[in-house]
């Protein structure tokens, strides 16, 4: 079995969503939001993500962590304030010795929803009948409960090549 923690960074909000995998099967252990005070300092909202991150981390002792890729942004701005919250997400999964695996956000939803532009709806969807959630997860959760199906899936295909390669 493979516990995976996924994060979807953000200033404002940080999804985060822990998985089991095995085999094929995959269950929902927690998600969640990390959420910080637009009226605080950055380094205070920094601070908040990742003591957040940390403890999930400590109640869930995942295996391993996948995160969203930096994608483009339309404004500089943007990107570095995403850079920031990210680089928080990876301070709490470096300083718990996980290992750590990105994926670009257009990969994440075409592994899951079928197609890299699928609406935020429709991966809530997904991930919702995935996972045999009985609500919908909010977005920023799903996304990151997303990004761990993802490297789950990705796992499993990558110990299967191991696998094949080790009988030739």
């Amino acid at each position: 079995m493979l516990r995976v923690l996924g994060i979807d960074a953000g200033l404002q909000r940080t999804g985060w969503g822990v998985i089991d995998s095995s085999g094929p099967r995959l269950t929902a252990v927690a998600f969640g939001v990390v959420r910080t005070d637009a009226d605080r300092p950055i380094e205070q909202r920094l601070l908040t993500i990742h003591d957040g991150l940390s403890a999930v981390i400590d109640e869930h002792h995942p295996d391993a962590c996948a995160i969203e890729d930096i994608f483009m942004a339309k404004h500089a701005r943007s990107a570095l304030v995403l850079g920031e919250a990210r680089g928080a997400a990876l301070l709490a999964v470096a300083r718990s010795r996980l290992p750590t695996f990105a994926y670009p956000p257009a990969l994440v939803k075409r592994s899951i929803a079928g197609r890299g532009a699928a609406p935020k709806e429709q991966v809530q969807n997904v991930i919702r009948a995935v996972l045999g959630l009985r609500e919908v997860p909010p977005h920023d959760a799903a996304d990151a409960l997303a990004v761990a199906i993802c490297h789950a899936n990705a796992s499993r295909v990558h110990i299967a090549w191991d696998r094949a390669r080790a009988r030739t």
